[in-house]
């Protein structure tokens, strides 16, 4: 199949899978409040103080949310990140909460206190949802799709947030910003908590060394590290642009204080408008674009510092917004994709950790440079700062996909079934590697009764019906497995496996099924006793 049929095919089966858009609902609204309660919050400060006071309090609401991220994202690889996705958003409800109270009670400091709780929240989405995803995902093409859409709702989310805010300010104050934005979180927080999915990492594997583990491997890793760096000098552009777009408007531009705003929105519109692009990504190698996005979103503001005037401001503006959109879904997919599963949670928790820092990092940048050599300086000073993450990076700028890639749908599949909930990493990962996906349309039969048995089927998404001389005995889906009966009492197969719905089922052969079922005493008693209980019961 050509790649464009592969990338429709990849998003149609998204459109399919109610799991995973449950998942970008939550996270949509994520989006939307966690922009507008940091704008929200700035302006309350600024009122409240001044520049000081508002640069205080978004360095007060940074620096905790980089501690902790790294050390509570572990947790999303030993525990369910149904859980830490869940109980994040219902943390930021607590904290946005607590602010318009605050807000209203006119206890200004009270005010900074909650919000930075929600800030803190905050650290656990990405993480967690970077474990979740794959757990769900039925193909390594829809984890890339699903990752897509991410960014696209990103873009989108952050570019309504703006809007979100002034129409609430205007109606009924800033306090009214973090009261609707408490409601939109306990909507996102219903909707995770109604997912399933197991953690990444067997329990026997889940070790407690926290974010140790996950900094070892970045530190081992050449190319595990520049993506790292990347998305970090990604944040600190971003982290800059805050400030950068205002001295542009009033200073360079000589504008109206309007056009920081309308600067900020071109930023936003090209990462939206990116968000089509992007849909190429889906089935390609990924280090070519990743370079490519760095190279044309620093480009773009390099280009910016030479007063292109307004109009040519604007559209470098979204050139760069493209770019960044470009470099975070790209790179993100791609640790996914490197990263072993059991790590995942812990290497995106030291990565928010990282963007916190960046954040706080570009916002300190503009002036500083601004300081030492004036507006330009200040402008190419930002524009370098991904370049030179990248030539920290040497040689492994060049191979950012080199190597395997890790298969980690299909860990999280085989993890999700109980007859290998209790295999070891080595010997589930060495299983995914082995998996050969087989895609069905309705009404095809993949199993027939009376047939020799030579492989497993596990069930990554559709329905499928078994039978047994003629009589109907389940209907079974994502999660369930068939063919292990056949293959345990080396007898033909039992029943008919019919395709209900279209379906993706993944194929392990015989042999490999057996060695590792048979050779680790947990999987061959679960195996036992599931195959027992199917002959017995008819299911």
């Amino acid at each position: 199949m050509d790649s464009g049929g592969r990338r429709r095919r990849a998003f149609s089966s998204l459109a399919g899978n109610t799991a995973l858009l449950g998942v970008l609902a939550a996270y949509l609204l994520f989006i939307l409040t966690e922009y507008a309660v940091w704008i929200a919050m700035l302006v309350f400060a600024y009122n409240r103080g001044g520049t000081a006071v508002a640069g205080l309090v978004a360095v007060a609401q940074l620096a905790p949310a980089a501690v902790v991220a790294p050390v509570a994202a572990s947790l999303a690889d030993r525990r369910s990140p149904v859980v830490m996705l869940a109980g994040g958003y219902l943390a930021q409800v607590a904290g946005m909460a607590g602010t318009a109270a605050a807000i209203g009670a006119g206890a200004p400091l009270a005010a900074y206190a909650a919000a930075v709780v929600a800030s803190t929240a905050v650290t656990a989405t990405r993480p967690a949802q970077s474990a979740l995803i794959p757990s769900l995902a039925a193909t390594p093409d829809q984890l890339t799709a699903a990752n897509v859409v991410a960014g696209w709702l990103e873009a989108a989310g952050a570019a309504a947030a703006g809007l979100l805010v002034g129409v609430l300010i205007s109606l009924a104050g800033v306090g009214s910003v973090f009261a609707v934005c408490a409601g939109l979180g306990l909507v996102a927080a219903l909707l995770a908590a109604g997912l399933r999915a197991p953690p990444l990492a067997a329990e026997a594997d889940a070790d407690t060394t926290g974010t140790a583990e996950g900094l070892r491997l970045a530190v081992r890793q050449p190319r595990l590290r520049l993506m790292l760096a990347l998305l970090t000098a990604d944040a600190a552009v971003v982290g800059a642009l805050d400030l950068l777009v205002v001295i542009l408007a009033l200073t360079v531009l000589g504008r109206p204080p309007s056009w920081a705003g309308y600067l900020q929105f071109a930023f936003g519109a090209g990462a939206v408008l990116a968000a089509t692009v992007s849909a190429l990504l889906v089935g390609r190698r990924l280090g070519g674009p990743i370079l490519a996005a760095a190279l044309g979103l620093s480009g773009a503001l390099a280009a910016v510092a030479f007063g292109p005037g307004l109009a040519g401001t604007v559209i470098l503006l979204a050139m760069a917004g493209a770019g960044h959109l470009l470099l975070e879904v790209a790179t993100r997919t791609l640790l996914q994709r490197s990263v072993p599963p059991r790590l995942i949670g812990r290497i995106f928790g030291v990565l928010e950790g990282f963007t916190m820092a960046g954040l706080a990092v570009g916002a300190l940048l503009v002036p500083a440079l601004a300081h030492l050599g004036g507006n330009q300086l200040a402008v190419l000073g930002v524009a370098a700062v991904l370049p030179l993450a990248a030539v920290a990076g040497g040689r492994a700028v060049f191979r950012l996909d080199a190597g395997t890639a890790v298969p980690v749908v299909e860990i999280a599949l085989l993890r999700s079934l109980p007859l290998f909930a209790e295999l070891p990493a080595p010997a589930i990962e060495g299983l995914a590697a082995a998996l050969r996906p087989v895609r069905l349309e309705a009404g095809a039969v993949l199993i027939r009764q009376g047939d020799p048995g030579d492989a497993y089927f596990a069930i990554a998404a559709g329905e499928l019906d078994a039978e047994q001389d003629g009589h109907f005995l389940g209907r079974y889906g994502r999660g369930d497995g068939v063919g292990e009966i056949a293959l345990l009492r080396a007898v033909p197969r039992t029943a008919t496996v019919t395709a209900h719905t279209a379906a993706t089922v993944y194929q392990l052969d015989r042999d490999l099924f057996l060695t590792a079922v048979l050779g680790h005493a947990p999987t061959r008693r679960q195996a036992g006793g599931i195959a027992a209980t199917r002959l017995a019961t008819g299911r």
